[in-house]
């Protein structure tokens, strides 16, 4: 983009430090007309960003190369060919020299799953088993009260009651 200075009485199309881009913004189009959109198939959008993943090998591979590097320039060449940010490499030289061959494997994101304890299961078990048994001790009783009630009304003793 120029600069254009102003022309005496304003005669020039651009005035003086206004760049096309500072045209293009507030709306004032050369001709009157703004510019034409691109071609249909010209724009890609991608629907979302997704995390990229680097397998063992690869990390292993890149660490090799950068090893081999001699050379002024040469790991930033490798990098920007790879698309790579340095601190991936100081992390892949970090991991290797630890020895920590996992740590070269792409790790699996969130909270760790851990395996339920059967001494759980078990109690929970034993109180659907103390639950079902109140409920019939329950029934039990109630039936002795109704028994009672209904000997009580028919004058019969019960044979707990008889002498």
């Amino acid at each position: 983009m120029k600069v254009v200075e102003k022309t005496p009485r304003g005669e020039g199309i651009e005035e003086a430090g206004e760049t096309e881009g500072a045209r293009r913004a507030a709306g004032v189009f050369p001709a009157g007309a703004p510019p034409a959109a691109p071609p249909d198939g010209e724009v890609e959008v991608v629907a979302k960003a997704e995390r990229r993943r680097f397998t063992a090998e690869y990390k292993r591979r890149i660490v090799r190369e950068a090893d081999r590097c001699t050379k002024p320039g040469e790991i930033g060449a490798l990098l920007r060919r790879e698309g790579l940010y340095s601190s991936l490499l100081t992390t892949w030289r970090a991991a290797r020299d630890r020895g920590e061959y996992e740590g070269l494997s792409p790790k699996k994101r969130g909270p760790k799953a851990t395996p339920p304890d059967p001494r759980d299961k078990k109690i929970a078990e034993q109180e659907r088993e103390i639950t079902r048994l109140r409920k019939r001790a329950e029934r039990a009783e109630a039936l002795v009260e109704l028994q009672k009630k209904v000997a009580a009304l028919l004058g019969t003793p019960l044979e707990s009651e008889k002498p």
